[in-house]
């Protein structure tokens, strides 16, 4: 099957058109990074991708997530996972997203939406239950939070988007003053390359544009029109994957 979509940029004339294809399996949550894909279903099962084929891993998962610092992942009580040698391993902590996308540190979100993060240093260490973590948490409060080369972004209970700048391996907390983006979404991914897509509350797809190391925030937003309702998006090398309210899997490119 194919579905297309269309970038069409607010404020400007030009589209571009691009070719959607589904994937096999269905999947409620997606994380893709440096070539690898990762996700998990409904009944939290817990699914890589290689080459045409889905394997399944062992465990039970809400929500995983890939990236420089690993594989990392949280489980219906919220508890931290992340996979070391091969096996998931307990992190000390409580939160309900989790993302690894940063320079080798992982940030996320608790149950009541207090934000977290734990730098290179910490992160990279970790092995076991004995390992010292280091979870800082940072002013304010957001549901879903996602880090990348230029920056931190999440977005509040209101669906408001904010951006942390000065984001660096040892110091995850960043400027810890929010930069308020316009615009609304429900969730937020920023990709390896620094790439940032979200979803809004009706299920529609935004790309922001003109993000660069000297403008972090970007310029405005793209609307990407896919047919069907989106829940879930996250992008890397040239493809974005993308979770339909069916928890249909499909990529675009």
């Amino acid at each position: 099957m194919k579905c297309y979509l269309i970038f069409i940029a607010l404020f400007i004339s030009s589209s571009v058109a691009l070719d959607c294809q589904q994937v096999d399996g269905r999947l409620k949550q997606i994380d893709v990074s440096l070539g690898q894909v990762f996700g998990v279903n409904s009944n939290d099962n817990i699914y890589t991708r290689y080459g045409s084929t889905w394997v399944q891993l062992p465990g039970a998962l809400k929500h995983i997530t890939i990236g420089p610092a690993g594989v990392w992942g949280v489980n219906k009580d919220n508890q931290i996972y992340k996979i070391v040698a091969g096996q998931w391993v307990n992190v000390p902590g409580l939160l309900k997203q989790i993302d690894a996308g940063g320079d080798e540190f992982v940030s996320g979100a608790n149950m009541v939406d207090g934000i977290f993060c734990m730098g290179r240093q910490a992160t990279m260490a970790f092995r076991n239950a004995q390992t010292p973590t280091a979870w800082e948490q940072l002013p304010g409060a957001l549901k879903y939070y996602s880090c990348g080369p230029n920056g931190c972004w999440g977005v509040n209970s209101a669906n408001q988007i904010f951006i942390m700048k000065g984001v660096t391996p040892t110091a995850c907390k960043g400027s810890q003053q929010w930069q308020n983006i316009p615009g609304s979404l429900a969730m937020i991914e920023v990709g390896t390359d620094g790439s940032v897509y979200g979803v809004n509350a009706d299920g529609n797809v935004f790309r922001r544009d003109g993000i660069t190391d000297s403008n972090p925030a970007g310029t405005d937003w793209t609307q990407i029109n896919i047919c069907g309702k989106i829940k879930h998006v996250s992008y890397d090398l040239g493809q974005l994957w993308v979770i339909k309210d069916d928890d249909s899997i499909w990529t675009c490119s």
